[in-house]
């Protein structure tokens, strides 16, 4: 068995804090990686909002793993600053849920390639310097249509901009055509922590375990890196905001599920089933 704690990414089981919390007790998740809470991404909760729902997740013996934010989701082109202050806000909300870890991209392309890893460098930069003290970690993830989708270009913004770590994301780095394990042969050292969605030879997503992204190997290797925590992120049905995570594109799942529940439940079950097995 892997010593390995779970957190998740719930509002694929529900959009509202309660179905959340319900879908993370039933199997058993204790640590939370928010992303929306009744149908409101986390960039845009309030103060308030965030207080109440600190106290429904003590309450429930739910603490906060990491702010699964929208930071770095936009076009290079596009102006800066309000997209600065929103990640500010964003921190606020991170020290009230309790969260020592903050997931980012690195922005959306340009045809300059050089022009953009200087920019994708600089603009990450602003925001570990206006993390500093704070507790928190900022986490990049490998992602599609952003600079840092393969491991050779995750590799040089975590060498250019040392106080970003690596969320590791298997099924992503597929998506891109880059092999799973030799991108955690390259990235390794940056690696805080792994979201944990896999998908099969057509991109389309399935139970983690059950497709490409070799996870059974891939979180032996983890743990023997010193990592403590994964977080679920199964993808296998349609949930609120996914149409604004993909960046217009259509994320399919090759099995059909009843509802999102069971969906949820599922890839839980499959990963669970790895942790134990070892």
């Amino acid at each position: 068995m892997l010593n390995l704690k779970v957190a998740a990414f719930a509002d694929e089981a529900s959009k509202a804090l309660d179905g959340q919390i319900a879908a993370m007790k039933r199997n058993s998740i204790s640590l939370l990686e928010i992303r929306f809470v009744d149908a409101d991404n986390i960039s845009a909760i309030s103060i308030e909002k965030a207080k109440e729902i600190r106290r429904a997740l003590d309450a429930n013996g739910i603490g906060v793993w990491s702010i699964g934010s929208p930071t770095g989701k936009i076009a290079m082109g596009k102006d800066f600053g309000p997209h600065l202050d929103e990640f500010k806000h964003q921190m606020e909300l991170a020290n009230i849920l309790g969260a020592q870890h903050y997931r980012m991209f690195s922005f959306y392309e340009t045809d300059d390639s050089r022009a953009c890893f200087d920019l994708v460098c600089e603009r990450l930069q602003r925001f570990v310097d206006a993390a500093e003290g704070s507790g928190v970690l900022l986490c990049h993830e490998n992602e599609k249509g952003i600079y840092g989708d393969i491991a050779p270009k995750c590799l040089k913004i975590h060498q250019a901009v040392p106080g970003v770590k690596a969320v590791f994301d298997p099924a992503n780095f597929l998506q891109c055509g880059q092999e799973v394990l030799p991108a955690w042969d390259l990235l390794a050292p940056y690696v805080e922590y792994l979201h944990i969605k896999d998908c099969d030879a057509n991109g389309k997503v399935v139970p983690p375990g059950t497709g490409l992204g070799n996870l059974p190997v891939l979180l032996k290797k983890y743990v023997k890196n010193g990592g403590e925590v994964v977080t679920l992120e199964p993808h296998l049905t349609k949930f609120i905001g996914l149409d604004k995570l993909e960046n217009g594109e259509k994320t399919e799942s090759a099995i059909s599920f009843a509802n999102s529940d069971e969906a949820f439940d599922a890839a839980a079950a499959a990963l669970k089933n790895m942790i134990t097995e070892g």
